[in-house]
């Protein structure tokens, strides 16, 4: 069989192909481009029974009606999302699609915490002083977060694995939210609308130090509630696109 897949990064060029000599040897055909799938690279999957697309791709009807025509028979999301492919028109031509279904929390979870370093040590900020010989310390001086609080809002698989990295620095984990973990993820339950029974206040309500992530169904004002009962910062209509995982 012949696959071609669109919008190959260079690093993930021979991972891709890695996975397919060790999964199906020679008994299929892959070829990786750089090019993003749409109305003018369409035609090139001509040929090619599989597509491989990623979330920069657009396989809208057109392109979709340009994939079947050339004798692609399925569509398969190197992502978890699939709002760039037009389900509709694809089950018209008898396309079928395939994605991830889920990914490495871990690796969302370690970059949040990444970020969150960057800022509390300055990082982005020395490393632009530092490009021009200047090794002032002036404004770059951080705060250790051992002992800090920190509020996960939204509390899936992300911020479960984002509290427990928070246990190793030394922060206490408590979280908010609209979901209970019944005592078997290392953060607290969190009430959302709903009191949930033998939750104390905690610091975290009163004095937040750090809010991040979101759950599946999670809104803007959702978020922003709590928010504004602990006097922190809080978006403002219009509201921005709300983040899934």
């Amino acid at each position: 069989m012949e696959i071609v897949a669109y919008g190959v990064l260079a690093d993930e060029q021979p991972l891709l192909r890695d996975a397919f000599d060790r999964e199906f040897g020679a008994a299929h055909e892959l070829r990786c481009l750089g090019l993003f799938l749409n109305r003018d690279t369409a035609p090139i999957a001509a040929g090619h029974e599989v597509v491989l697309s990623g979330v920069n791709d657009t396989l809208d009807a057109d392109v979709l009606r340009a994939l079947a025509k050339g004798g692609t028979r399925m569509i398969a999301q190197r992502a978890t999302g699939y709002n760039n492919i037009d389900l509709t028109a694809a089950e018209e031509l008898g396309l079928t699609v395939a994605r991830v279904s889920f990914y490495s929390p871990y690796s969302v979870a370690e970059f949040a915490w990444a970020l969150a370093l960057a800022v509390d040590r300055r990082v982005v900020r020395a490393a632009h002083r530092t490009r021009e010989f200047d090794f002032r310390l002036d404004g770059l001086i951080g705060r250790d977060l051992h002992g800090r609080t920190a509020g996960v809002v939204g509390t899936g698989k992300i911020g479960t694995a984002f509290a427990r990295i928070a246990h190793g620095f030394g922060v206490p984990e408590y979280a908010f939210g609209p979901r209970r973990r019944d005592g078997k993820a290392p953060q607290r339950d969190f009430a959302g609308r709903r009191p949930v029974a033998d939750r104390g206040a905690t610091t975290f309500e009163h004095t937040p130090h750090l809010a991040l992530l979101s759950t599946p169904g999670d809104t803007p004002p959702t978020g922003c509630a709590p928010a504004r009962r602990w006097n922190a910062s809080c978006w403002r209509p219009p509201w921005p696109t709300w983040p899934r995982h």
